[in-house]
Parts: C-alpha cells; sequence; structure tokens
C-alpha cells in the first residue's frame, strides 16, 4: 500500500512511519518540521510542506495516489493552548480542514486521525469507554474533538472513511534505539525523569500531592509508543477492508503513579 504520513517526523509519526516501512509500504513524509527532527525520519519520501498549504497539498495529491492518510501533526501542549488559543485552533483544526478538503479532490477515502482522550473531559466514570460524554476542558481538547465532529461530516457528505484513535500518555522509545522522545521544550514525565536521573536536569516537578491515590500523586494510563502505532496500523487494516468509520480508545489498562 502507498500510505501518506503528516506529522511524520515527529515522536509518534517517525514511530509510525518505521513500522509502515517495516511491513513493506511505500511512504511519503510530510513535515513542516515546526516540532518534528529530520534525523528521525528512517525513509520513505519527504516533503516538507504545511497541511494548512493548499495548492502544496494539491501538488502533492496529483502527483501520488494514496490509499489513506495518518495524521500526526498536531500541536499537543495542554498549558500552551489555554495561553494560545488561536494556534490551536489554527493548526489542530484548521489546517486539518485544509486536509480533508485536499483529500475530497483528490478522491482519497481513508484517513487515521492521531486524536486525544482529552476529548472526554474530567472522566464522570472510570474506566472511560468511547461512549463516555465528550466534554473536553481546554482548547487542546476541544480542537481535536472539533476534528472528530467534522470527520463524522465528511464520511456521510464526501464517503471519506476514518478512526480517530484517543489516548493520553504515550510513553516509550524504539527497542531497536533509533527513535525516542525529543521535545523542546520537553514536558512529558518520563523523559524529565530520565533527564533527572542522568544528570542533564538538576530537577523535576510532581504537581499535586492529593490525589486520592495510593501515594497521593496522580495515577495515568501510559501507552508505549510501539503499541500506539501498531494500533495505527490495525486502523488502517481495518477501513481498507471496508471497515465504517468509527473511534477507538487506546489505554494500558493499568494506571502508574
Amino acid at each position: 500500500m502507498k500510505f501518506l504520513v503528516v506529522g511524520g517526523a515527529g515522536y509518534i509519526g517517525s514511530h509510525m512511519v518505521k513500522q509502515l516501512l517495516s511491513a513493506g509500504h511505500d511512504l511519503v513524509v510530510a513535515d513542516n518540521f515546526s516540532t518534528g527532527y529530520r534525523s528521525a525520519l528512517r525513509g520513505g519520501t519527504l516533503v516538507e510542506l504545511d497541511i494548512a498549504d493548499e495548492q502544496a497539498l494539491d501538488a502533492l495529491f496529483a502527483g501520488h495516489h494514496f490509499d489513506a492518510v495518518f495524521h500526526f501533526a498536531s500541536f499537543i501542549q495542554v498549558g500552551e493552548s489555554v495561553a494560545e488559543p488561536a494556534k490551536y485552533y489554527q493548526n489542530n483544526f484548521a489546517a486539518t480542514l485544509t486536509l480533508l478538503q485536499a483529500m475530497v479532490r483528490a478522491g482519497v477515502k481513508n484517513f487515521i486521525f492521531s486524536s486525544t482522550a482529552a476529548v472526554y473531559g474530567d472522566p464522570m466514570y472510570v474506566p472511560i469507554d468511547e461512549e463516555h460524554p465528550k466534554a473536553a476542558i481546554n482548547p487542546y481538547g476541544r480542537s481535536k474533538w472539533m476534528v472528530e465532529q467534522m470527520l463524522e461530516d465528511f464520511d456521510r457528505a464526501y464517503g471519506l472513511k476514518s478512526v480517530c484513535l484517543r489516548y493520553f500518555n504515550a510513553a516509550g522509545a524504539d527497542p531497536e534505539g533509533q527513535l525516542g522522545e525529543r521535545h523542546e521544550p520537553e514536558t512529558h514525565l518520563l523523559p524529565l525523569i530520565l533527564q533527572a536521573a542522568s544528570g542533564r536536569r538538576a530537577t523535576i516537578t510532581v504537581y499535586g500531592r492529593d490525589y486520592d491515590t495510593p501515594d497521593g500523586t496522580c495515577i495515568r494510563d501510559y501507552v508505549h509508543v510501539v503499541d500506539l502505532v501498531a494500533a495505527h496500523a490495525l486502523a488502517v487494516d481495518y477501513l481498507l477492508a471496508g471497515g465504517a468509520s468509527t473511534a477507538f480508545n487506546l489505554g494500558n489498562g493499568q494506571g502508574f503513579s
């Protein structure tokens, strides 16, 4: 199969590219390198573009026939989304609309969306299932939920099929040591812990000590990045086999404080 991976030079995207290449697929990777790294790319054909650029997208789709598109090109920092909501609605929602419109014009019918469990907001019950009410509490979560609702409309109107994958905390690195987390600034807990343990960071801050948990700190669901990209690969197999548009939660099923 031939796939387009947007945001393929980022943390999860680069692991996705490696997994798809190892499965023998033909890939084009699109990234604007606002947060990704060229050195993270393990192969495929690189096209440097922003998915907000309609003309660049049309040229890309005119030159390639894609069986599906994987979308990882989102901003992900919750705190930043509160301080700069326009940045998140522009990139995460408006630019995704531009991408979907280009797909419709090109007749590409399958879309795998890296969403977030932040669409649920504060949980009303746990474990959270896919039917849990959607009540995002920050612009990041709302921008992703807006895309999910847009995808439902694009399915009804244009026959564009999609799978939305919702998860909280991606963690870990490529077992072969070629890839891993690399955010600037780094905000994810596990790399911060490792930086402190290795002397590259003086301290880390743990937020909250009064949770109703055994040690008082927040319990989070961490999913290994290799498991996440495996789920994305299964999602595209599902769509290519004729599956209907849907959304799945991805979780480890066991929380860690």
